[in-house]
């Protein structure tokens, strides 16, 4: 034994190490040759693991692991916690961020209405800068890189006549940083995604009341400006109705084709067991009607139309006005609930059924699904649709507005829904596309919405939920660490990002969080001085993060790791005087 190591119990030694940080424990073994006898011990490393790091013993060692002591190593020494560099060049909040997928370029986008592409080598640097505010844009919000980094989708905000919600999407080359393509993008927080290489989706909302409206979802050729003038290079994907003032936002798309080779299953058993607290409901199935229809006040449930057993749209409204002028249906309903009835009764029998066996089959399927955030209830996003695109409905060839329909198939039904019951705030896919992980702010538990106009408050804590996307149900526990404060006529998105093993995401209260996905753990906080807007993964290397803040800061982050192989590849500064000596003396 060392000398001046007094020898003690294994349990106590144990005990002391539990108080010792990440660094004490892993270099302990250098100090006494006690400990260096049972550093490799496993059953010492799983205890400490389940003590230091909080985890529920019903949860098994990472299938990825060789051992307890090589996981507690990797919890440590892989997270990208450390500050190595802060990026100042724009001079607004930065609001998003997004990684090409060689992981060589990122983007960001800003109050200050530009968007920025950097170049992600040894030390970043600012490779180009466009200034979005000629083409009458207040700010950018958004960018995503197509599938063979060749083109970007930039998102922004248009001040357009009249309409403050107006949004454009710009499509730009990267081989020289040209403007492509401008397509108008309502509301604007649709943001808009790829499809495919050279196809992209976005929106536009069409008033039809006060608190009803109609999202129709577009199909765009990025390359507008220069294909013949005989082929389409726009089509209709789906027209869907909104009850309640809700509207779609947030579109993106997700590859069924990946579902059966994940990179990280997150079904152990202890999840398993535990059911899902979101209900998922299909609108295509008879059995689970009554779960789509909005929650109503008792003094409002009393003025549902009775069973007529299965009475077609047309005589159910015909119904309800005769009900009204002779004075049958009580309580008087008012504007906005007679309004929410008549469109319920009228998409009843206007809408085109929704896709028979939605979960795929196929691992080889080239099926994707569309999905963005809705409601039923209030104007507030608080569900999730999803809508699957048919391979043949993935290219802008074919009629335009959709002259393949029936005249009574006015809308799209949905082919899921997931009820989140709280405001939807950030929403990403994991890297398989296999899970979404969405935040939300949740309303109070049994609370009636009796005005779409007045949403229930939300919660500060935000909830960081997982969906499976093959089985369309809640996985796992609601992740929880972060926090935001804005009401919810203020509360804007915080986006959040997913790699193999971690997950990220922004929040209000200046610091960015990174959570173990197998583990369920918060495993760091990644402060900033103000509010954190959008989070990153670098596609190759989940060791390298940036975040991006109201400080106007892109902030990157490594690990431990990292930071010392990149300490390694830095070339030693030559000694100047050194130098200057051997060049005097010859």
């Amino acid at each position: 034994m060392d000398a001046g190591c007094p020898r003690l119990p294994d349990t106590v030694l144990f005990e002391i190490f539990l108080y010792l940080d990440h660094a004490d424990v892993l270099s302990v073994g250098l100090v006494c040759q006690q400990w260096r006898a049972v550093a490799r011990d496993e059953f010492l490393w799983k205890e400490l693991f389940y003590r230091y790091y909080r985890v529920s013993r019903d949860v098994p060692r990472h299938p990825g692991a060789v051992s307890w002591y090589d996981e507690f190593q990797r919890l440590y020494d892989t997270i990208p916690c450390v500050e190595v560099q802060a990026l100042k060049e724009h001079n607004d909040q930065v609001l998003h961020l997004s990684f090409s997928h060689s992981g060589c370029l990122f983007a960001s986008c800003s109050k200050d209405c530009t968007v920025k592409i950097w170049s992600n080598e040894l030390d970043i640097s600012l490779q180009h800068s466009s200034n979005m505010r000629p083409y009458n844009w207040s700010y950018t919000q958004f960018s995503q890189f197509n599938s063979d980094d060749s083109l970007l989708l930039v998102s922004g905000v248009f001040v357009g006549p009249h309409n403050s919600s107006s949004g454009e999407i710009a499509v730009i080359s990267m081989e020289n940083f040209t403007l492509l393509s401008r397509v108008r993008n309502k509301p604007y927080d649709v943001f808009g995604c790829w499809l495919n290489e050279t196809n992209l989706i976005s929106g536009n909302l069409h008033r039809i009341g006060r608190i009803t409206s109609c999202s129709v979802l577009w199909l765009n050729n990025a390359f507008q400006g220069i294909e013949s003038e005989n082929v389409n290079v726009v089509k209709r994907l789906f027209k869907i109705q909104n009850l309640n003032a809700s509207t779609i936002r947030t579109v993106m798309v997700a590859d069924c084709s990946r579902y059966d080779c994940p990179d990280l299953l997150l079904d152990y058993e202890e999840q398993l067991a535990a059911s899902s607290t979101c209900p998922v409901f299909d609108l295509g199935s008879d059995s689970e009607e009554e779960g789509a229809k909005p929650k109503l006040p008792p003094e409002q449930a009393v003025q549902e139309l009775p069973d007529a057993g299965g009475v077609p749209a047309e005589q159910g409204l015909q119904q309800l006005f005769d009900g009204i002028m002779e004075g049958h249906v009580r309580p008087a309903m008012t504007d906005t609930e007679l309004e929410t009835k008549v469109a319920e009764l009228f998409v009843r029998n206007r809408t085109k059924p929704p896709e028979p066996n939605l979960l795929p089959t196929d691992s080889s399927s080239k099926t994707k699904y569309l999905i963005f955030t809705t409601g039923c209830l209030t104007y507030s996003p608080h569900q999730i649709g999803i809508k699957r695109i048919l391979p043949h409905q993935m290219t802008t060839a074919g009629p335009v507005l959709g002259e393949e329909r029936r005249s009574d198939e006015f809308f799209d039904s949905l082919d899921h829904v997931i009820d989140i019951h709280g405001h939807i705030i950030g929403m990403g896919l994991s890297p398989d596309h296999r899970y979404l992980y969405v935040n939300s702010r949740a309303w109070p538990r049994d609370c009636v919405i009796s005005d779409p106009m007045q949403p229930p408050p939300i919660a500060e804590e935000i909830d960081l939920h997982v969906f499976d996307l093959k089985t369309m149900k809640e996985v796992k526990r609601a992740l929880r660490a972060h926090r935001a404060y804005t009401p919810n006529e203020e509360c804007f998105f915080i986006f959040l990002d997913v790699s193999r093993d971690f997950v990220a995401s922004g929040a209000e209260d200046r610091h960015g969080y990174i959570w173990d996905r197998h583990y369920n753990i918060c495993l760091a906080k990644l402060q900033h001085d103000n509010v954190v807007n959008s989070v990153a993964f670098s596609p190759v290397e989940q060791e390298l993060l940036l975040t991006a803040s109201d400080d106007t800061t892109i902030k990157v982050w490594r690990s431990p790791r990292a930071m010392r192989v990149r300490q390694a590849r830095r070339p030693r500064p030559r000694k100047l005087l050194f130098s200057w000596l051997l060049n005097q003396k010859s």
